[in-house]
């Protein structure tokens, strides 16, 4: 970009959207669709014009300011010292950001920037974005954002804001970053055609969505549930892959590692993402506290939907819907949560 940043744009690979480096319009994934079902996901290319057309990839947000796999901090032997090991980043504009994905930033700056003193590293990548946001026009089969309050238009704090027509883009500030970026091109007064349009497409989006999450407080009620017979149903057709936390725009579990150098001169701490349905997540000295994938897939569902409630003060999940989409079997998070809280006896 001519203001200084480098761009990330939507771009087709390997059969997804995702998040590459781009330096001009024509790499977005124009005329793009998608279908988005319970373990499927399916591009397709269409004869339209709109470069926005589909939801999103597999990816949110999240690797852009906690790194998958990083050394945090590196170690000497001779002398003795210890060095935090800080990423070089370049300022960078993400385009085509949705809705959930910037509550879901919002959750994740609430962890490490808020709770309990800043996190150096994922401070040094958060301060180097601008995000430019989208409105939805459509909703994938597996959204829903609209129970969760979290999109499907751009209601979370953008530095720039779009919505895609017809005829073009409406465009609004929503910081100061994104008021000297929009400065800098000359653009014309929306008329009330074009607002109306932009109102009608995120209502479509949002009555498209039949799935729906419980309200906050009657997910609170999973703690009583805690020996209903879906969760070994569930369990029993659980992989325990992981693939539902890698995906999800808000899990922030992590493991750290001492890598230390074949010389024995110097060694590393690596942090790098982890996953509560893996089976060193709940060591403690040698015993596996959650031993099993039903308690696992316990722990994650009562955690995300009514621990964070507690923690953070919402629940940690904005109905994107990737967990659904990315699971190899399948499996729905707003069904298993209905059955568990609204059908049967606790052992029936």
């Amino acid at each position: 970009m001519q203001s200084g940043y480098q761009l990330l744009g939507p771009v087709v690979k390997d059969g997804a959207i995702q998040l590459m480096e781009i330096s001009n319009v024509n790499q977005l994934a124009k005329g793009m669709t998608n279908e988005q079902q319970p373990g499927r996901y399916r591009l397709q290319q269409g004869a339209g014009e709109r470069l926005f057309d589909w939801n999103h990839g597999p990816q949110g947000l999240k690797p852009l300011c906690f790194a998958p796999h990083e050394v945090l901090w590196v170690e000497q032997k001779d002398p003795l010292r210890f060095t935090t090991r800080l990423p070089d980043v370049k300022p960078t504009a993400v385009l085509g950001v949705r809705g959930c994905d910037l509550s879901a930033l919002a959750i994740q700056d609430q962890h490490f920037l808020h709770a309990g003193g800043a996190d150096p590293h994922y401070r040094q990548r958060r301060e180097q974005l601008l995000l430019i946001g989208i409105d939805c026009a459509h909703s994938a089969e597996s959204c829903f954002c609209v129970s969760t309050g979290d999109g499907p238009s751009v209601n979370q704090a953008v530095d720039i804001g779009l919505s895609e027509l017809d005829d073009g883009f409406l465009v609004w500030c929503g910081s100061d970053q994104g008021e000297a970026v929009l400065q800098r091109i000359d653009l014309a007064t929306a008329e009330s055609q074009q607002l109306e349009q932009m109102e009608y497409q995120t209502d479509q989006a949002a009555r498209q969505q039949q799935r729906k999450l419980a309200k906050p407080e009657e997910l609170m009620r999973l703690y009583q549930r805690l020996e209903h017979v879906q969760w070994q149903q569930v369990a029993d057709r659980c992989l325990g892959c992981g693939n539902c936390t890698a995906v999800c725009p808000t899990c922030f579990c992590y493991d750290t590692q001492h890598e230390v150098s074949l010389d024995g001169l110097s060694a590393q701490n690596v942090r790098q993402w982890d996953s509560c349905f893996s089976a060193s997540h709940s060591s403690m000295g040698g015993f596996k506290v959650r031993g099993n994938i039903l308690s696992r897939y316990r722990q994650w569902l009562t955690h995300k939907l009514a621990g964070w409630q507690e923690q953070q003060g919402r629940i940690g999940c904005t109905g994107c819907g990737r967990c659904i989409t990315w699971c190899p079997v399948g499996i729905d998070l707003t069904e298993e949560t209905d059955t568990i809280l609204w059908e049967g006896s606790l052992d029936e």
